[in-house]
């Protein structure tokens, strides 16, 4: 009974007991050193004023320099074709290309020989009738003058005019039978022909669409901003033009792989193009179709080529990625272990860098991380750089990748 009354204030004593054992036994956290601050990693160049040859990409299509239209003079049949008269066929000039049937020329031919014989004979009769007459005049000048008329000299006249133009008649038939024969004006190729052997064909008909081989030609637009880059080749009205012929490399991408024609920039247009507004020159490439030692694959007429002409050699050019540039308009630079934003002006850009007008000095540390939107200020350290007190710097956890598509998606 009495243990029954004292077993509350045991338990109070004991509860007691232990909060003074707790209060004077205090617990004490454990000390760690202070954790690194989280520091984004970028890494740097440092920018180097150099030379730069400026090289502007166009591209266009390949048409000829000369073509024409091979057309029949004279009408008639067709009796022979050139085995070269065809699609994509090789000719020499001077060669035979087709034969029209020549036999109704030919008589016309003889027809004229015949009216020239003729005129012949009559400009016999007439000079023999006029000496005759020449001499009936000495006797009639003691009686009286003779008028032309009857010296026969109008008729002298017309005799001669008649022999001119039987031969003129003659000539005529004669180039016709020449004609007959259609012959390439200069070494060429077919583009594309109309007729073939047994047709009929009218005079002034079409019969083939040809190109010379020696050269063709590949018109190229240049923008506005690309042309303080380049010397273009002016020609003037008192006959003087620019000697400098910028070079022009020609890629042909029709096929396998990539082959290289050079070209040379020999013509600028006398006018902007109203659609493109752009301004347009022509590069030509001498000898296209020749055999050459590197078995390049001949360029199609129509086809689109890419070209690289060579422009203007800028001194001391500040010349930095196009990955580096945020929005077209500014790039982050590496001061004093943080970033700080530079505003920019690009003077000239390609599809992998860009040349710096105004805004970056040679010796600026230029970031080349990606990094999207980052404050001025923001502490950096470089890639490779070690943190003060001798431990390596350490990057936030996903930074690159976040900031990477940030920046994919600014761009």
């Amino acid at each position: 009974m009495i243990m029954r009354k004292l077993l509350p204030l045991l338990f109070l004593a004991l509860f007691v007991g232990v909060a003074l054992l707790i209060s004077y036994y205090k617990p004490e956290a454990a000390r760690r050193d202070q954790p690194p601050v989280p520091m984004i990693q970028v890494e740097t160049l440092e920018l180097v004023a150099r030379e730069y040859p400026v090289k502007i990409n166009s591209f266009g299509r390949v048409q000829p320099r000369t073509e024409g239209e091979l057309v029949a003079q004279v009408s008639g049949q067709i009796i022979e074709v050139s085995p070269n008269f065809r699609d994509g066929g090789f000719f020499d000039a001077g060669e035979t290309l087709i034969t029209i049937d020549p036999r109704d020329y030919r008589i016309q031919v003889d027809i004229a020989a015949a009216e020239l014989a003729n005129a012949r004979v009559n400009l016999e009769e007439q000079q023999a009738l006029a000496d005759q007459a020449k001499k009936d005049r000495e006797i009639l000048q003691k009686r009286g003058l003779a008028s032309d008329y009857a010296l026969r000299k109008p008729q002298l006249a017309a005799a001669r005019s008649q022999i001119d133009a039987a031969m003129a008649k003659l000539e005529q038939a004669r180039l016709a039978v020449e004609r007959t024969r259609v012959r390439a004006p200069y070494a060429g190729r077919i583009l594309s022909r109309s007729v073939d052997r047994g047709v009929v064909v009218a005079a002034n008909q079409g019969l083939a669409r040809i190109y010379a081989t020696d050269r063709v030609e590949i018109r190229l637009p240049l923008k506005n901003s690309e042309l303080p880059f380049i010397d273009l080749p002016e020609a003037y009205r008192d006959g003087s033009a620019k000697e400098a012929l910028p070079q022009v490399t020609i890629i042909n991408t029709l096929g396998s792989h990539a082959e290289k024609w050079p070209a040379t920039l020999v013509r600028t247009a006398g006018a902007i193009d109203e659609q493109s507004q752009q301004l347009y020159v022509t590069a030509q490439i001498d000898h296209p179709y020749a055999d050459s030692d590197d078995q390049r694959r001949p360029l199609k007429i129509g086809q689109f080529v890419t070209a690289e002409i060579e422009g203007r050699t800028l001194p001391q050019a500040i010349v930095i990625p196009n990955a580096a540039i945020y929005q077209g308009s500014y790039v982050y630079l590496y001061q004093d272990r943080a970033l700080q934003r530079r505003e920019i002006e690009v003077a000239w850009q390609n599809s992998r860098e860009a040349v710096i007008a105004n805004g970056l000095e040679a010796g600026d540390e230029l970031v080349l991380t990606p990094l999207g939107q980052v404050s001025s200020g923001t502490p950096v350290s470089r890639l490779g750089d070690e943190r003060p007190g001798g431990r390596p710097s350490k990057a936030v956890p996903g930074i690159g990748e976040v900031n990477d598509n940030t920046a994919r998606r600014e761009r």
